[in-house]
């Protein structure tokens, strides 16, 4: 089973974000998006997740496909407390309503935290965390429904080296632990070389690169070799950046 998206168009007053774009990603296995700013990643993602509709192309989820997304900045909730946040889409969502009692649901609480490292916090508010606590706290909400599908936004933004590496170590474990297909918008190379599976690269909304993290490492593709060196010379335009 598996995530394929095929022949995606996306275009927004007129100009094309997303041109025929096609991938497919297994499941267990992680996939990043990678590309410079405006390239089309984040429109693909809430697209994939169903935040935007495509123009034209389908996607074809696994058979009662449940959908994850990890926000850039958590999203987490200032008001609620951490239990509160991670039990959110149990109590709210429609389908999960009537399915688990409080106890049920106080106990896959702290199943989802302790998988992310942070046992005993239900307590706490989301301003009383670290940026990276409130990372891994926003990873174990988006995994309390146990989805076939994790879509991560740009997952260690505005992190320091050794935390970005704590979330990228939980990114791959999340996906072990689950089987899950996982897409991963990111520009950080760390990301890619400890997270990532398989890698696509947008530029002006149409893949010019699709490989594994060695072939992209390689430089041996001009438009990898110029994001991966963050040059200034290369086939992408970055002259209005």
């Amino acid at each position: 089973m598996s995530l394929e998206v095929k022949n995606l168009t996306k275009s927004f007053e007129g100009r094309k974000v997303l041109d025929d774009i096609s991938f497919k990603v297994n499941n267990g296995q992680t996939l990043g998006i990678v590309g410079f700013s405006g390239s089309g990643k984040s429109t693909l993602l809430k697209i994939i997740s169903g935040i935007l509709e495509e123009d034209s192309g389908s996607i074809i989820y696994p058979d009662n496909s449940e959908i994850a997304m990890s926000f850039q900045y958590s999203a987490l909730f200032d008001f609620l407390d951490i239990y509160d946040n991670i039990a959110f889409p149990l109590v709210e969502r429609k389908e999960f309503r009537q399915k688990y009692s409080k106890e049920e649901i106080t106990k896959i609480v702290k199943e989802k935290l302790k998988i992310v490292g942070l046992e005993g916090i239900e307590h706490l508010y989301p301003s009383e965390l670290s940026g990276g606590m409130q990372k891994r706290v926003g990873f174990a909400r988006a995994i309390v429904t146990n989805p076939q599908i994790i879509l991560y936004d740009e997952p260690t933004a505005g992190l320091d080296p050794v935390t970005s590496t704590i979330i990228e170590d939980y990114i791959v474990r999340l996906k072990n632990e689950l089987n899950a297909s996982c897409v991963v918008v990111t520009h950080q190379l760390s990301t890619i070389k400890r997270a990532i599976d398989y890698v696509i690269m947008l530029y002006q909304g149409k893949i010019v690169f699709s490989g594994n993290v060695e072939e992209l490492l390689s430089g041996k593709n001009d438009y990898a070799r110029q994001f991966i060196t963050a040059s200034i010379q290369g086939p992408m335009n970055i002259a209005n950046k």
